[in-house]
């Protein structure tokens, strides 16, 4: 299978790619859903495995939604994978799914595009912005938002220990237009041992990349519209990158599951709750070392999945 190029470099290497078409392979004599597209690499694979397989792919990102393959059997429209409730609303498209993928996170494509800011490795403007539909770039909220603000940022998305240092070193040499500018200020904020083991700036990026995307917002809403679209028997398969967005994954899974909503302290079950979701990854997947090695951007994924029953 060829993946689409961009400079010579692979589009986005799919991760977890044989995980993804085990666990979606009863799903694939009817509909799926691939909630962010990307490169297309997990669409594709599934395309060529499956010969009846349709799909809807999504993605908030221009440049993705234009890797879409030239086949009849999947259509790749730009919009937000959280509103998958109202695009599945559509008449072109069923109402209720047979298996949802949603790949988290940054593309390779992003990461290695100067022009969209998103990596402290590489200089380009602050931007970060996934879609055009983005209120605000990185550059708007670096130069603008008050000082508690930024702490706030990078303490909630980046679990970021040094936030308050970080956030008063960037308020008083402000302004920034670029990647490396930033990236340049949080290093020197910070003390000599803190620099150590890995970039300085690296939680400050992921943190201003949630919040430029609205990242953790979209996935809340994205698993509460995902599970009422699932078919009877369908699938639903999450990969998650960091433990913010993983936990809301977690959660969202467990408390579907749930076999009784009473208080613990209420000796016999008065709620009568039947569960219509199962939880299939009581753990969650990891990569195998294998393809660690070859892709070392996969080292931090983890894959949950789930069945409507």
């Amino acid at each position: 299978m060829v993946q689409p190029t961009t400079h010579d470099r692979p589009y986005h290497e799919p991760v977890m790619l044989e995980q993804v078409l085990r666990w979606l392979e009863r799903a694939c004599c009817g509909w799926i859903v691939d909630c962010t597209f990307g490169g297309g690499g997990h669409s594709r694979a599934l395309l060529d495995r499956y010969p009846h397989v349709r799909i809807v792919g999504i993605d908030r990102d221009t440049d993705a939604v234009r890797q879409a393959p030239d086949d009849p059997r999947i259509r790749v429209i730009q919009a937000n994978y959280a509103d998958i409730g109202s695009i599945l609303d559509e008449d072109r498209f069923p109402n209720r799914v047979d298996g949802i993928l949603c790949d988290l996170g940054v593309s390779s494509h992003q990461l290695d595009t100067d022009g969209r800011g998103f990596s402290f490795h590489r200089a380009g403007p602050l931007d970060m912005r996934m879609g055009p539909d983005a209120e605000r770039s990185a550059a708007e909220i670096v130069n603008e938002a008050d000082e508690q603000e930024l702490v706030s940022i990078f303490r909630q998305y980046g679990e970021e220990r040094h936030a308050p240092r970080i956030a008063a070193a960037i308020v008083g040499a402000r302004p920034f237009a670029s990647t490396v500018e930033l990236a340049t200020c949080v290093a020197e904020s910070l003390p000599a041992a803190a620099r150590r083991g890995g970039h300085p700036a690296r939680k400050v990026f992921q943190a201003l990349r949630i919040a430029v995307n609205d990242e953790l917002g979209a996935v809340a809403r994205f698993t509460e519209a995902a599970f009422e679209r699932l078919a009877p028997g369908g699938r639903l398969v999450v990969i998650a990158y960091h433990s913010l967005e993983d936990r809301i994954v977690k959660r969202a899974f467990v408390e579907r599951a749930r076999d009784c909503t009473c208080p613990p302290d209420i000796p016999v079950c008065v709620c009568g709750a039947d569960p219509d979701f199962r939880i299939l990854t009581p753990k969650a997947v990891r990569p195998t070392p294998q393809e660690v090695e070859r892709n070392p951007r996969s080292r931090s994924a983890v894959l949950r999945v789930g069945e409507r029953i």
